[in-house]
């Protein structure tokens, strides 16, 4: 899938002294965030995400930025910024590293150390360097200055980025919790100062801008999974994304209130809470926290599992769990909550689970019955305070649906950004900032690029359309053989079918319009197998299509022999 732009043209190069900024993910998604500046011929990356796949996309296991843009261009990349440690802005950096090793990734302590565990499995040494909120470096035409935000991990950044041609203020991932668990609130007196200096360009997370008012604190989750543990007879299981170190922090801080055991389950998760942990970003209340191998030797009264597997995600813990095919296993008396939003697009995914852990007799506790979850993400009432702080010249929604990005535009509207300094854009579409107005300049192609097992951007939109009429359509397969010399059938055609409710003898019917059109095909002379497999492709095709109001995939073989 790509995000095709047939009124847009390829832009030129860009404009004597000005700015250009391409998103190659992360614009009309939520997930695989990736822009690109480029200024005085070099260019600057922020985020490199991946986009977790939907069901309309079987077999895939991560969907990655398209590269191709910047493929003939990585030795100009001065860096590589990461705004915070969630896949969907680290995610990708593995894949674009492959390509150049050496790119200068910068980003606070946590989010180094997670790329850096995610880098090692994938057997890359990164060039990393450290920086904090307040610090500034220089990377070839780009002056950045880092900036405190608040997020649902910690340790998140936005970045100020000045060049010659105007100051760009990437806000990343935000929202302006005021009782954060890490005292870690969003710097607004630094945006103040920023926006005093003048910002020309501000790229604003749009992922909550539908949603009015101001975005709940992290600090009322903690009474809601006080009240639940207190409820609980049975084991608890606690389903998180790998990364919410917040949420863990309150799962241990809750399971030590309440004399329980805590075990992590999930390579992930058990991975990222090590790094926390090590770091001083999670704090381990003693003797809470046990190896998963040693849950059976407490009653299940005294136990919890934090597990990965929050949106449904096939082979993550909580999917095996509610599949009994995992070590630990949930039934009466146990309670699972859900500890983490809900990504659109999963819901199907997630509902099945919630489905088979009720089954099991667990009880299900998530966002929609309980509040369990507070988002990471600024709503309206927020953004509205950023842009009547900021005062932008020029603002581009990011990091969000189409909606999303559209609600996002008119909050900065309504604080008085004149309409036509309001980029909406999608991935792909190319925006320039020229003499402090931004415009958009064009399109380059941006299509996903789909990891599937060890194979990266070899499965095309093509081949996961059939995979789709292999599961939904089924499978036809016809084969015959002919006379080498003279053409004539001397066996078959036979007919196999997979994956439709019709026994084969249903294509007994239509097997003498086979033989007639592969005998039409000889009559007309100069016949060849293609021609041949053609003419039995057309005919079962209609036939199954009239008969069965199916279109299964087909595939016709002849032989001569």
């Amino acid at each position: 899938m790509s995000h095709p732009h047939p009124d847009l043209s390829v832009p030129g190069p860009v404009p004597q002294g000005g700015l250009r900024v391409v998103p190659l993910g992360g614009l009309g998604e939520v997930g695989r965030n990736m822009t690109v500046f480029e200024h005085a011929g070099k260019l600057l990356i922020v985020d490199c995400g991946v986009l977790f796949p939907e069901d309309h996309q079987p077999g895939v296991d991560l969907i990655l930025p398209d590269f191709d843009y910047i493929e003939d261009r990585l030795d100009d990349v001065v860096a590589l910024v990461l705004t915070h440690g969630h896949e969907d802005h680290i995610g990708g950096v593995p894949y674009l590293l492959r390509r150049r090793p050496d790119i200068p990734l910068l980003g606070s302590q946590l989010t180094l150390a997670f790329i850096e565990a995610k880098l090692k499995e994938h057997r890359i040494t990164p060039t990393s360097v450290a920086v904090r909120e307040g610090q500034t470096e220089q990377y070839g035409p780009f002056g950045l200055e880092f900036v405190a935000v608040n997020h649902s991990i910690p340790d998140a950044l936005a970045v100020m980025i000045r060049t010659g041609a105007g100051n760009i203020l990437h806000t990343g991932d935000f929202k302006m919790d005021q009782l954060p668990l890490d005292h870690r609130i969003t710097d607004l007196r630094a945006f103040g100062k920023l926006g005093e200096e003048g910002v020309d360009l501000a790229l604003v997370d749009s992922t909550n801008a539908e949603v009015p008012g101001f975005t709940a604190h992290e600090r009322d989750i903690g009474p809601v999974l006080d009240n639940v543990f207190a409820q609980a007879d049975g084991q608890i299981v606690v389903a998180s994304f790998a990364s919410h170190v917040h949420r863990v922090q309150q799962v241990l801080d809750a399971a030590a209130l309440h004399e329980r055991k805590v075990a992590l389950v999930g390579r992930s998760m058990i991975r990222n809470m090590g790094i926390a942990a090590d770091l001083g970003y999670l704090k381990v209340p003693p003797g809470t926290l046990i190896d998963v191998k040693s849950i059976d030797e407490f009653p299940p009264s005294r136990t919890v599992l934090m597990a990965t597997g929050s949106q449904g995600e096939p082979m993550a813990a909580l999917s095996r769990i509610a599949n009994r095919d995992h070590r630990v296993s949930v039934g009466p008396g146990d309670t699972v909550i859900f500890a983490s939003s809900l990504i659109p697009g999963n819901e199907n995914s997630v509902f099945r689970v919630i489905n088979g852990l009720m089954r099991l007799g667990a009880k299900v506790v998530h966002q929609g019955n309980a509040r369990v979850h507070v988002s990471g993400h600024a709503s309206a009432g927020e953004l509205l305070y950023v842009y009547n702080i900021l005062r932008p010249r020029n603002v581009m929604p990011v990091h969000g649906e189409i909606r999303h990005l559209v609600a996002n535009g008119a909050l900065a509207v309504q604080t008085g950004v004149p309409a036509e300094r309001v980029v909406l854009a999608e991935d792909g579409v190319v925006v320039d900032l020229v003499d402090g107005r931004a415009r958009i300049a064009g399109a380059v192609p941006c299509g996903y690029v789909y990891v599937d097992g060890s194979s990266v951007g070899e499965i095309t939109d093509a081949e996961l359309k059939d995979r789709r009429i292999l599961g939904e359509e089924g499978f036809i397969a016809i084969f015959a053989a002919v006379d080498a010399s003279s053409g004539k059938v001397i066996t078959g055609p036979h007919i196999q079918a997979r994956g439709m409710a019709e026994d084969d003898s249903v294509f007994d019917d239509i097997l003498p319009d086979v033989t007639a059109a592969l005998n039409e095909v000889v009559a007309r002379g100069n016949a060849d197998t293609h021609q041949m497999q053609q003419a039995m492709r057309r005919v079962v095709g209609r036939w199954a299509a009239k008969r069965l109001r199916r279109s299964p995939m087909i595939i016709p073989t002849v032989v001569e022999a």
